[in-house]
């Protein structure tokens, strides 16, 4: 019985990852000049209208809590690129049969995929400086995705994100 829930709760552990994030910037840039943003208008996401929202509500949530405001002429502009990709299949579970006698031995092995191949959401936000046009932090996060989610549990995973993005901001 101790090895059955511990196998559901090693299940319920690995199917839940967290994002993980890559940042990288410009590093003469002073970032704690910057209070205003914008998103660029061309901005082109790869999200639907609702998760576009979503995802908006919970930047503009964040970046408030930063010291950000919102302006028709900001320090610097943001622009959003997502993409869904279905990850490789890591988990197999092995059958092997196999037999002997007398000097002569034999065996079959056969790896058996568990599960179905598991949907990634790349996320790409990137800060441009609107004086200068250029590119000066950029951050680039996977996380799991699940089509099926209700519309609270995407607005909360979507916010999860973004908090873990904007741990790191403004580098150090």
């Amino acid at each position: 019985m101790r090895i059955f829930l511990f196998s559901v709760l090693l299940l319920l552990l690995t199917s839940c990852g967290v994002a993980r994030v890559n940042y990288d910037y410009d590093n003469q840039t002073d970032f704690n000049s910057y209070t205003t943003y914008n998103y660029f208008t061309d901005m082109e996401t790869g999200l639907g209208q609702l998760d576009e929202k979503r995802l908006m509500d919970a930047l503009d949530a964040t970046l408030g809590e930063k010291g950000f405001m919102f302006a028709e002429e900001p320090d610097i502009f943001i622009n959003i690129k997502s993409s869904v990709f279905k990850s490789q299949q890591g988990n197999n579970v092995g059958v092997g049969l196999g037999g002997g006698g007398g000097n002569l031995g034999g065996g079959v092995s056969i790896g058996i995929p568990v599960g179905g191949p598991k949907l990634t959401r790349e996320l790409q936000i990137d800060f441009v400086d609107s004086n200068k046009d250029m590119l000066i932090w950029q951050a680039i996060s996977e996380s799991p995705f699940r089509e099926g989610d209700t519309p609270t549990e995407k607005s909360e995973k979507l916010q999860a994100v973004v908090d873990k993005i904007f741990s790191k901001y403004p580098p150090k």
